[in-house]
């Protein structure tokens, strides 16, 4: 596939990361032709490890079509760090803030660009035990809604074996397969054309994450799980590993407490909804960090 001209920023990551994953992981890739060739698109994709924006972004590459992802907004203030992450075309955005609507009007006009706007719509890596996706926030579905452009459903599987969820040493060796499986845009026809009401972005939102979980389950040779027993895990408490342990990779494990952020998780938020249209939230069911709810 013809790759479109990148700026120079996302050549440099290339330059940098690729090589090291090449040499530290091996790659068990499908669907990229379901990939669109041209034309701005959604990827909505699970979440499972601090690493796996850069394995994902491996895949997207060399799909042809790199992937511009969300990032919060203080990243951009970061010397260096900032000035790369900027010009590379990464989105901000700006949480907690009346700006929060900047996010969602600046991926709509880089999917109306001819971009993939990359989307992690649970928000943060999983908190489910199994690692199954949660219940995703509508942040996908509203930039899908509003520029009339496909989802493209991707799962991956194998970075929690490089970088389990919420640790801070690698496993480097033996090395890791990395699965990535691109499935069919989802079908949200239903949806479209209609006003986006919380139920409309809830039922589309339902149909993504019901699709990226398929695809996890064929990359996991596993029975699908139920929604509602996937959708229970957003309240349940954080994972996060102890900045205390100084045993061996092999021993990190995830203990109880509030989730831990990394630059490598919130490149993958998905946007805030524009307050004015957000609905208020339950009490039993508080957002999860990055999307809309």
């Amino acid at each position: 596939m013809a790759r479109r001209r990148i700026g120079f920023w996302y050549r440099v990551v290339v330059v940098v990361v690729k090589p090291l994953l090449l040499v530290f992981t091996k790659r068990d890739w499908r669907g990229m032709e379901h990939i669109p060739v041209e034309g701005g698109f959604v990827t909505a994709v699970n979440h499972i490890s601090y690493v796996d924006p850069l394995t994902y972004a491996h895949f997207q590459y060399e799909s042809g079509r790199e992937a511009h992802f969300l990032a919060k907004s203080s990243l951009f203030k970061i010397p260096v760090v900032g000035r790369i992450i900027k010009g590379a075309g990464q989105i901000p955005v700006y949480r907690d803030s009346a700006d929060a609507a900047l996010a969602f009007r600046a991926a709509v006009e880089a999917v109306e660009r001819g971009d993939c706007v990359a989307v992690y719509p649970e928000g943060t890596i999983t908190r489910d035990k199994a690692l199954w996706p949660m219940q995703g926030k509508t942040g996908a579905a509203r930039i899908a809604l509003t520029t009339g452009a496909p989802v493209i459903p991707v799962a991956q599987w194998g970075a929690q074996d490089l970088l389990a969820p919420y640790a801070k040493r690698p496993r480097l060796l033996p090395r890791k397969t990395m699965k990535v499986l691109a499935g069919p845009a989802v079908d949200l026809d239903e949806f479209r054309g209609r006003e986006l009401t919380a139920d409309v972005l809830r039922g589309a939102t339902d149909r993504i994450m019901d699709a990226v979980t398929e695809l996890l389950a064929k990359l996991r040779e596993e029975p699908v799980p139920p929604r509602e027993s996937r959708r229970k895990a957003k309240n349940t408490p954080g994972p996060q590993a102890d900045p205390a342990a100084t045993g061996p990779a092999e021993g990190d494990k995830p203990v109880t407490g509030p989730a831990a952020e990394s630059p490598a998780e919130t490149l993958a938020e998905a946007p805030a909804e524009p307050p004015a249209e957000r609905p208020a939230e339950r009490p039993t069911e508080r957002t999860a960090e990055g999307g809309a709810a």
